[in-house]
């Protein structure tokens, strides 16, 4: 494990920012956020971890960090996302880590810890279930309606408008889906008039363009799953099949009442499990 923080790493021409926080001398947790927010959003689960003597290293991922921004889709494929998690890995140390992820996070982390199961001790995806399970879902129950943004996210230009304007349809979409208006004004503030939404929307784009392969594979590592009943984007099928996906030590957690938003409204809960699932 590293022996100084990691505020900076690389993956071949694009650099990350990091936030590296609690003691640096403990069991590393990395934190994958997901959309339209930034590693800020793992801060309240990131406190309670570290008075469990836990270390967190949340990145922006790409197209959220300033120094890596694809201009082009094919630049937010699961592969290279997955690529960039692995570079975050080598620069913490050989080890493996504790692998956290939340919504786009999820996905990625449910990539890693498919293809990477030695650079993995554990799985807590938090929100979106395991993307093959997500893919069958959306063929055995009313998943894809639940998803009809990602089809409005494949237009040009329109959806980054839309969500861009301040008070306007995009902020409404996103209340409905469970963010306060705090939320939201982070959102236009580290997001927007960051510059990150267009590699944000960069991730929905690319999805069609990535090997069906790298949705399949199934899980080796210990894995804990969370779901939220208040979740509008994220059905139950998803939910149930997501067992059929991981071949290690498994637990599916319900959190009831709770909106797709877990690690900002049930920050306390998301780092019970996360700690339940390493063992501290």
């Amino acid at each position: 494990m590293s022996e100084q923080r990691v505020s900076h790493y690389r993956n071949g021409r694009l650099t990350f920012d990091v936030i590296d926080s609690g003691p640096l001398d403990g069991i590393p947790v990395v934190l994958l956020h997901g959309f339209p927010q930034r590693a800020s959003s793992w801060s309240a689960v990131s406190e309670h971890l570290h008075d469990h003597g836990l270390r967190t290293i949340a990145p922006d991922q790409r197209g959220y960090s300033p120094g890596a921004r694809p201009r082009s889709r094919f630049g937010y494929r699961i592969s290279g996302l997955v690529s960039d998690v692995v570079a975050l890995m080598s620069a913490i140390g050989p080890g493996p880590v504790h692998l956290v992820g939340h919504d786009w996070g999820a996905a990625v982390a449910w990539s890693v810890a498919g293809a990477h199961p030695d650079r993995v001790s554990s799985l807590t995806a938090v929100s979106v279930p395991h993307p093959g399970a997500f893919l069958r879902s959306m063929l055995s129950s009313n998943q894809a309606l639940k998803s009809y943004y990602m089809a409005l996210f494949q237009l040009p230009v329109v959806p980054g408008l839309i969500l861009a304007a301040r008070g306007g349809r995009g902020d409404e979409l996103l209340r409905r889906a469970g963010m306060t208006r705090s939320m939201i004004e982070t959102f236009h503030d580290d997001v927007v008039d960051h510059g990150a939404l267009p590699g944000g929307l960069g991730y929905y784009r690319s999805m069609m363009l990535s090997a069906p392969t790298q949705f399949g594979r199934k899980v080796s590592v210990p894995t804990t799953y969370i779901w939220s009943d208040g979740d509008v984007a994220l059905g139950r099928k998803g939910a149930d099949l997501t067992k059929n996906f991981v071949s290690g030590p498994y637990d599916f957690t319900i959190i009831e009442g709770a909106s797709h938003w877990l690690p900002d409204e049930r920050p306390e809960e998301i780092a019970a499990s996360i700690i339940a699932r390493i063992g501290v």
